[in-house]
Formats: C-alpha cells, structure tokens, sequence
C-alpha cells in the first residue's frame, strides 16, 4: 500500500511559496542531470529533460527544479529505483504513480527537496503533457504570466495544502493543454 496523496505531503517541510524566477535554476537542473542520466543510462530513451516552471524562462516558481525522465518501459526500468538511490536521489511514492506507470524521485530528502524527478513510459501521455505544457509557457508569455498569478493566489491561501495548491492550478492547466491540443 502506498501512501495517499495527504499522507505524503504530510512529510514535507518546505511551505509552498512561489519566488521570482531565478537564473540559477537551469543550472541546478543541469548539475543534477549531469548526475541522473548516467544512472538511468541502461533505461533511458533521450535526455533527461527540465519541465515545470522552473523550466520556463521568467515564470515564478517553487524553487524546485522538476525532471522528467522517460524510459522504454515500466516493467523493465524496474533498476531505476537502485540506480537513483546509489546516487543519493529517494524514491518517494505519489498518488497515481501505479496507474501512470511512473516512479517519482527527489533530492536530497522528501522534507527539503530541491529536486523533483518522474520516472514515465516513453508512450506516457503524461510525458507528453508535461513538454507540452512547458514548451506553452515557453512561447506563451501572457499564459505564463496568468498562471503565475494564479500560482501565486494560490500559495498565498494554501501554503501547506499541496493537495488544495494542485487542484486550484487544474483548471488553467487543462484549459492551456485543451487549447494546445487544439493548435496541433
């Protein structure tokens, strides 16, 4: 059994709080990918890519920089959970990651987290959504801009309810990949 989405959170201790954008950040992503992808290396299909905002030029964020990771397949990237631990990543488990077919990662602990890496099926439409969504806000200024807004409400109201912080940021979401689908 795994932990429900609340029991989860309940170990973190950092509070959701949205910061400017800072320009360390690609940086810190690339210092860790640096770390992640020869680790992943027998599993991995591409690149161990940024995704999130901290992916998206200019957009305020969390200061945790999200990675996404994919891989041929669930069933046989199983060593991915040793390979992340040799390197000092913990496998946290999330809400969902069964049935999305995923393993989800962070660094250096689940209480203070830096890094955030998902571990998808190439096939994933969650993979997919993830890049699409940050290559949106990459070229759609006015939507980033909106969802740091409403990122930033959010926060303001919810700042130690990560579940009530995702469901409030849903509906752009889904509003911003429905009218992405639609351009392609």
């Amino acid at each position: 059994m795994h932990e429900s989405d609340a029991a989860h959170d309940a170990v973190r201790r950092d509070p959701i709080e949205i910061l400017p954008y800072d320009t360390a950040w690609p940086e810190s992503f690339e210092q860790q990918r640096l770390r992640v992808e020869p680790a992943l290396r027998p599993w991995l299909i591409g690149s161990v890519e940024h995704v999130g905002s901290t992916a998206v030029p200019g957009l305020p964020a969390k200061p945790i920089i999200d990675m996404m990771a994919m891989v041929a397949s669930y069933e046989e990237a199983q060593g991915t959970v040793a390979a992340m631990q040799e390197i000092g990543w913990t496998h946290v488990w999330e809400t969902g990651d069964e049935e999305l077919r995923r393993w989800s990662f962070c660094y250096p602990d689940p209480a203070w987290r830096t890094h955030h890496l998902h571990v998808v099926e190439y096939v994933s439409q969650l993979g997919r959504d993830c890049l699409a969504f940050r290559d949106h806000l990459r070229h759609h200024p006015e939507d980033a801009r909106k969802y740091a807004d409403i990122k930033q409400s959010l926060a303001a109201v919810h700042h130690d309810d990560r579940p009530a912080y995702r469901a409030g940021k849903a509906p752009f979401i889904e509003d911003v990949m429905r009218r992405a689908s639609v351009q392609h």
